[in-house]
């Protein structure tokens, strides 16, 4: 009996080491893309009522995108975050990881979708549904582009 508790043990052991090795892996390759020098940037700012929205979009080499936004709601904390994603067509899809406030203990990632038309892109709403702790667009439901509160803008990109 102690034998078999010591076998199982042992197995975890090895399941766990394995685990551990692949997240490594997407870490090193998370790191890699963080690294690699955007071919062109861009900066948009998008604004509606009282809330802004600024975008700085990165172009890599591969054709993945890659950013910072910072989205100001009026009444409501700051949200600053990265997005990563990639153009199918002439649509952005993105997932806009982000922190809420001064709480940088929580972050939180949402599906995005931002249609361009010219040197405009177009903040997209459409139905998300969460599983396992993940947030996507439904499939099969389409993505609004005419009935939206931001359309960004082309503006002179500024280091902070």
């Amino acid at each position: 009996m102690k034998n078999l508790a010591l076998f199982c043990l042992l197995l975890a052991c090895i399941g766990f080491q394995s685990c551990n090795k692949n997240q490594n892996q997407k870490v090193g390759k998370a790191t890699q893309v963080q690294g690699e020098k955007p071919i062109s940037v861009h900066c948009y700012k998008a604004l509606y009522k009282q809330d802004t929205l600024e975008l700085k979009m990165n172009t890599l080499k591969n054709g993945k995108i890659t950013g910072d936004m910072v989205m100001k709601f009026f009444n409501m904390p700051k949200k600053v975050g990265k997005i990563a994603g990639e153009f199918r067509g002439d649509t952005l899809f993105a997932s806009y990881t982000f922190i809420q406030g001064t709480n940088d203990k929580i972050t939180y990632k949402n599906p995005m979708a931002f249609l361009k038309r010219g040197n405009e892109l177009i903040l997209g709403n459409g139905k998300i549904e969460n599983s396992m702790g993940a947030s996507y667009f439904v499939k099969g439901e389409p993505i609004d582009f005419e009935r939206v509160k931001f359309k960004f803008t082309t503006v002179d990109c500024v280091d902070k």
